[in-house]
């Protein structure tokens, strides 16, 4: 009957229902009521075999997605813009597509950010494509990665699927470029050749003449802007596969706990509630917290100075699995019983929460779950992702502590309840973008909740519950995000309403830095107020120092330019780098970042 259900299973997909089914296979087949054939079966990055699928039924909504692109291959390049709300089934779409190129002789480039989604992509695609597919990101040693990259240049593969680097892969004939999770950060390269690989994509796209499709539940201003001003078309999926509904979001104000128990405000009541009932029903939870270690500010209990890095401007964070503090931005570590360098006393307070304290202090109140952690730190070493994820998707985890890492795309049908830990981390940053990062990081971890068939639950604890960014996560809606935060962008001339360029000055002696940053402000004012062009349509913010004023023994500074038109940007940038004043000394470095996506 199970056979007769599914049409074609495998063997081991069989024995997991059925122990006994290889003792009963053989007589069956000699009765003719079933029939044995002999398949290659992959193995991926999980260590479990990779059973062939079938394309399942598309939706009406999925269907319509589909027909939009294909309608435009052979027409040149075209950049579409996929939104729809998480567990709408955009992955499908892209196989679809992406099979859709395969069988006209072309390839494909899949883009994900993060490496822990790649594992699940491959995944998918493999049981599709078989063999054909090419893996490509930085957790792949030296000789996998040139394996990798011979498979594509030798043409025996059909598709890649990588993060940012993957942009670059050496494929003739291109027939589609998919961006997944197109707003995610993790597509900008921060050092050496700085790019955006979204928006490498696109140019890729017009040299190769393919459709380029971004994706995202929770699209970037910029994308959607693209929209507004009809650059890209919109295609939506509004609905998830077989029409579950969104989570249920509750918002619990933490300024009721502030006289209350530390722990209190760390797990409230009704968090702690919702956990054991999902535990009691079977399930399992995911708790987010974007920040990671034990004590995130610890401070001398005697003079009340904090630990900072002696190389950067920033307070260690106490790390009890490795027993010291830490830097997370140089790596440099102290020992934990380390003492005071203002008064050298060693009573030191552990002041701050990270992910290491949440699943503490959750091994404390729950000794009965099973409590796994991912984040940097548990992910450090070749293999600790992919057993990680392992090990929810197998469920011999029932509560799962992480970061940013497991906020995007993942698929675990068990998970029915999140816990935000605090949605307010990242708010108040001073960069721009402050806010759209803690949209869509928040719409994205409420939805990886309830994407099987119970229904999944959100617990999001917040000082700011009437904050239009908390209620539109809540409600999970980016128009109203959008509507919102554009004017706000416009008014102050930020992207997407205007091009910017960071110059950044860092050198290891902060007077000369300073200095530096003087000469490069009076080029540029001479430029502004001598250059016709350049009057009234750009604008120059800086110097200043930069918010973290000093990592790794370097002192930074920053200068903003910023206008509506991208040439007059490069035009004034160029002449600044042309100009002899303008020239580094030795040891102090002056780079430059298009459209920048960090300003700390």
């Amino acid at each position: 009957m199970r056979v007769k259900q599914k049409q074609e299973i495998s063997l081991a997909g069989l024995k997991v229902e059925i122990p006994t089914a290889a003792a009963l296979i053989k007589p069956l087949a000699e009765a003719g009521f079933i029939k044995v054939i002999q398949r290659r079966v992959f193995r991926d990055p999980l260590g479990d075999p990779v059973e062939p699928d079938r394309p399942p039924e598309l939706t009406a909504e999925q269907t319509a997605v589909v027909k939009q692109v294909q309608d435009r291959h052979g027409q040149g390049f075209a950049a579409f813009l996929l939104t729809g709300v998480t567990g709408s089934g955009k992955t499908e779409v892209y196989m679809r597509l992406v099979s859709d190129v395969i069988e006209n002789g072309k390839k494909a480039i899949v883009l994900v950010p993060e490496i822990a989604l790649i594992s699940q992509t491959e995944r998918r695609f493999r049981a599709r494509f078989g063999e054909r597919v090419a893996v490509i990101h930085s957790a792949l040693s030296r000789g996998e990665l040139l394996d990798q990259w011979r498979k594509i240049s030798l043409d025996k593969t059909d598709i890649v699927i990588g993060a940012r680097s993957s942009v670059f892969a050496p494929f003739d004939h291109i027939g589609i470029i998919v961006v997944d999770e197109e707003h995610d950060t993790s597509y900008k390269q921060e050092t050496g050749l700085r790019y955006n690989a979204r928006d490498l994509a696109l140019v890729r796209g017009k040299l190769s003449g393919c459709p380029v499709l971004l994706g995202s539940a929770t699209p970037s201003l910029q994308s959607y802007q693209n929209v507004v001003l009809k650059r890209f078309e919109e295609l939506k999926l509004e609905s998830r596969i077989n029409r579950n509904p969104l989570p249920e979001i509750t918002l619990v104000d933490l300024k009721k706990y502030k006289d209350g128990r530390p722990d209190q405000r760390i797990i409230t009541p009704e968090l702690s509630k919702a956990v054991r009932q999902c535990l009691d029903k079977g399930d399992q939870a995911l708790i987010f917290l974007n920040r990671r270690g034990f004590s995130t500010f610890p401070v001398c209990r005697e003079c009340g100075k904090a630990l900072t890095c002696r190389f950067c401007d920033i307070t260690l964070t106490l790390h009890k699995g490795c027993n010291e503090y830490r830097c997370h931005l140089c790596g440099c570590g102290v020992p934990v019983d380390t003492a005071c360098p203002e008064c050298k006393s060693k009573k030191i307070r552990p002041l701050g929460f990270g992910t290491e304290k949440v699943e503490s202090m959750l091994k404390e109140r729950f000794p009965d779950a099973r409590i796994a952690r991912m984040d940097q730190d548990s992910t450090s070493r070749k293999g600790d992702v992919v057993r990680i994820l392992k090990s929810i998707r197998n469920r011999t985890v029932d509560i799962v502590v992480g970061t940013q890492m497991l906020a995007k795309g993942h698929d675990f049908p068990s998970i029915t309840l999140v816990g935000v830990i605090c949605a307010d981390l990242s708010l108040s940053l001073p960069d721009f973008r402050a806010g759209e990062r803690t949209f869509q990081l928040l719409a994205q971890v409420a939805g990886r909740a309830g994407r099987g068939d119970t229904p999944g639950r959100v617990i999001m604890q917040t000082y700011n519950p009437d904050h239009f960014i908390i209620e539109a996560s809540r409600k999970q809606d980016f128009h109203e995000f959008f509507h919102n935060e554009a004017p706000f962008r416009k008014a102050l001339m930020y992207p997407p309403f205007s091009r910017m360029t960071q110059l950044k000055i860092s050198g290891p002696d902060s007077g000369k830095v300073k200095a530096y940053a003087g000469v490069l402000e009076a080029i540029l004012k001479n430029l502004l107020d001598n250059e016709a062009p350049f009057k009234g349509r750009v604008q120059v913010l800086g110097p200043v120092e930069a918010p973290i004023q000093k990592i790794s023994s370097r002192f930074r500074w920053q200068i903003l330019i910023k206008s509506p038109s991208s040439a007059l940007v490069n035009r004034l940038v160029r002449s600044v780098l042309d100009h002899p004043r303008a020239k580094p000394k030795p040891g102090f470095i002056l780079s430059v970042d298009v459209d920048p996506y960090f300003l700390m």
